[in-house]
Parts: C-alpha cells; structure tokens; sequence
C-alpha cells in the first residue's frame, strides 16, 4: 500500500540526489603538464666549478673542486689569482715531474699579487723530492707544496705534502691558519702559518713547524742546526733534530723537544710542564722553568736564540 510516508520518503531521495546544489562540475582531470622537479640541485645548493687538467688559473672568486689527480711537468699546478676562493681538492693529488730548481708550486696564492679568504682543503700534494744525504734536498718535482707568502685570511685543512725542494706549506702571517695536515721532506721549512694545529712535519732541513702558535704539533729536523718546532707559544708539541733545537719557544706548555746530537732539547724563555733532553748537549735552557724534566742538565740559562 502506498502511504504518506512512503511518498515523504521518495520525496527526501528525490531531493538528495537530484537537487541542483549537490551537482557541481569538477573540471578537467588531464594534468596541466609534465611532473616538474621539486628539489634543488648541487649547483643550486653551491655553485662549484671543476677543476679537470693542469695547469689551471683561478681568476674569479668561488668555490673550485679537482675530478682527478693533476700532474705538470713544468710551472705551477694551480694558481689562485682572485679573493674569496674555495678549493678542494676532493682526495685527489697533484704532482711535479719538472726540474724542481724551477721553483714550480703545487698551488700558488697569489701570483698577479696578495689575496685574500683563501682556503684549501682534502687531498695530497707529492713531489719526489727526497733527502738524500744530511742537507742534501735533489729529485724531480716542486719547490714548494703550497706557497701563499703574502696571502691574507688563508686555511689549509687536510692537506698532505711530501717532497719539496724549499717549502711544504708556506703562508703569509697575517690571519693564517694550517690544520690537521702533515708535510714530509721539505729542503727548508716545512710548515709555516700564524696558527698551526693538529699537524706534523718531518725531514725539513732548516725549520719543520713555524708559527706564532703551535698546538698539538710535532716537527723533526734531520740537520745540524735545524728545529723542530718554533714559535712563539708551543702547548702540547713535540720536536726534535739531530745537532739542532728541538723546540725553541717564548713559552712551551707541555712541550717535548729533545735532539739526538750535541744540541739542545729545548730552548724557552719560560717552559711549564716540559720535558727534554741531549745525548751530548743541552736538555732545557730557560729563564724559568716550572714543573720540568732535563736531561742532562737542569733549566739551565742560555744565550736567546734568533729566529732561524
């Protein structure tokens, strides 16, 4: 039987599924083109420029980055003629097999003049340099590893040098910073920098650590009349020469210096916590000497030694 109630209902039915607000239309459902990439790429992120054959000229500030290990055979590797400029060398190395009386470098700062905010970081440099009689520095490759002397606000970090004719890493005083790096074999200095951390050189004829600051370093002369460490503050450094200094400070904190000739171990205005020692020279000279050990003598003062 058909009631009212029946007709109320095919009315709501009626009204829910044919009213005209409940019918919209929706519009194409074609995508309005190709799926778009949503995240940025490394050169949106930093913009870097490879770095893929030697030798090569840095002229504009940036960040440079090496794809493959670099050798040349005369002249500078890479040299840096702009400010603000970032290199890494990304594990990779660079070599010489030039005559190394030509003074070519691995990576020269500034040879249009001094520069500015430099750093260079991760990789090796290796030249075939070696000692091959006490002071006597012949081979095939670089006079120097990286040579920056007049370059202002430089940082080398991670940095590996071996085999150079004058100097391993060379930098200007003036806001210098070398860290976590080593250098081996180097004819006269083997690191040079305002602040040197964390870092170690060897076989360097005239001086293997110079700084201002040294921490954390160690520095071995092989030569009759070279040092190991010099600066003007040493904490926690070891050095040591055969016939040389071992470490030579304003003040040493910490510091280890001894020589295995008739040097002396260590030379320091004030020494604090030191330890050293001579097979047949001096142990420690000093004006004051706190908390110190000396073999064979006792803190004893000495003339001041020059800057080598």
């Amino acid at each position: 039987m058909y009631t009212r109630i029946h007709f109320f209902i095919a009315v709501i039915v009626s009204g829910v599924v044919f009213h005209p607000s409940f019918v919209r239309a929706q519009g194409s459902l074609t995508p309005p083109g190709a799926p778009a990439p949503t995240m940025k790429t490394l050169a949106q992120i930093e913009a870097r420029t490879p770095i893929a054959s030697a030798p090569f000229t840095i002229a504009s500030s940036g960040s440079y980055y090496l794809t493959t290990n670099l050798t040349v055979s005369a002249g500078n590797a890479i040299t840096i003629n702009a400010n603000n400029v970032r290199l890494d060398l990304n594990g990779f190395t660079i070599s010489s097999t030039e005559n190394p009386a030509t003074l070519g470098c691995g990576i020269l700062l500034g040879g249009n003049g001094a520069v500015t905010n430099i750093t260079i970081v991760n990789g090796f440099i290796q030249s075939g340099v070696t000692n091959n009689n006490v002071g006597i520095f012949s081979g095939s490759g670089l006079g120097y590893g990286i040579s920056g002397a007049f370059a202002i606000c430089t940082r080398v970090s991670g940095v590996s040098v071996s085999g150079c004719l004058v100097n391993g890493i060379e930098l200007g005083v003036g806001n210098s910073v070398v860290e976590s790096c080593t250098v081996n074999t180097a004819g006269t200095y083997g690191i040079v920098a305002q602040s040197v951390f964390d870092s170690t050189a060897v076989n360097c004829e005239t001086c293997a650590v110079y700084a201002a600051t040294a921490n954390n370093c160690s520095g071995m002369s092989p030569t009759a009349g070279g040092i190991g460490i010099y600066a003007f503050i040493a904490n926690n450094c070891v050095g040591n020469t055969t016939g040389g200094i071992g470490v030579s400070a304003s003040t040493a904190n910490n510091c280890y210096g001894y020589d295995t000739g008739d040097g002396e171990g260590m030379v320091s205005e004030i020494a604090i916590g030191c330890i050293s020692s001579s097979i047949s020279g001096k142990g420690l000279s000093a004006n004051i000497a706190n908390s110190c050990y000396s073999y064979p003598d006792d803190a004893n003062i000495a003339n001041k030694y020059n800057m080598p």
